[in-house]
């Protein structure tokens, strides 16, 4: 595998299924931060989420590799390769694995406004710096939350790009641009049988180049 050296962008998630609003959110901080390209982490189990209703890894996957194509988006389910449950074990692992590269965690403010109650959250803000995207509904609560309050002494602007950003951790940079409201649970309520349509799909990892766990040869 080719050593990767630039900035990259880590936006995880369920993506049960993947739509436009990852997509957009993903392409707004890729260039306002200056980043090579995003990956997206396909999470095999979130654990603040119930399974009920989550459709098999593949599925999510390859839904992700098409709402991503022809974009500087990786898609990569590295999570079940190693076998990392909490979000701050899996940037270790990340770390350990790429360690020339910078990492930024991307996140949605809906996820700083319950960032409190995600496993060692102290620890993933000092693994590498925090970029926060604005969503609609959630942005008082993540201003007023108990982690902003842990994290706003390490508010940076984003002037600068990357280099500048990745500089140091803990990091915090709000970046606001005009918001999508596009969610996973109404798309759905609209298409509750989505996950069928990728039934039988054959996919390698965008960043392991692995065969995905569920795919079919």
């Amino acid at each position: 595998m080719a050593r990767r050296t630039g900035a990259i962008g880590l936006l995880g998630g369920s993506f049960n299924p993947a739509h436009g609003g990852h997509r957009r959110i993903s392409l707004f901080a890729q260039k306002a931060l200056g980043l090579d390209e995003v990956w997206w982490l396909v999470s095999p189990g979130n654990p603040l989420k119930p399974a009920a209703g989550m459709a098999p890894l593949a599925a999510r996957v390859a839904s992700a590799r098409a709402m991503a194509a022809r974009a500087p988006i990786r898609v990569t389910a590295i999570e079940s390769e190693f076998g990392t449950r909490y979000t701050v074990d899996t940037l270790a692992k990340l770390r350990q694995r790429f360690p020339k590269t910078r990492f930024i965690w991307l996140m949605g403010a809906d996820n700083l406004a319950q960032f409190h109650h995600w496993h060692e959250w102290r620890r993933i803000a000092r693994a590498m710096p925090i970029a926060v995207i604005a969503r609609p509904g959630y942005d008082a609560r993540a201003i007023a939350g108990p982690a902003m309050a842990w994290l706003r002494r390490f508010r940076r602007s984003h002037a600068g790009s990357a280099r500048r950003l990745t500089g140091g951790s803990p990091a915090l940079v709000l970046l606001r641009f005009e918001p999508d409201s596009r969610s996973a649970t109404a798309l759905r309520a609209a298409d509750p049988d989505w996950a069928a349509r990728f039934a039988g799909a054959h996919m390698r990892d965008g960043v392991t180049g692995r065969a995905i766990a569920g795919s079919h040869p």
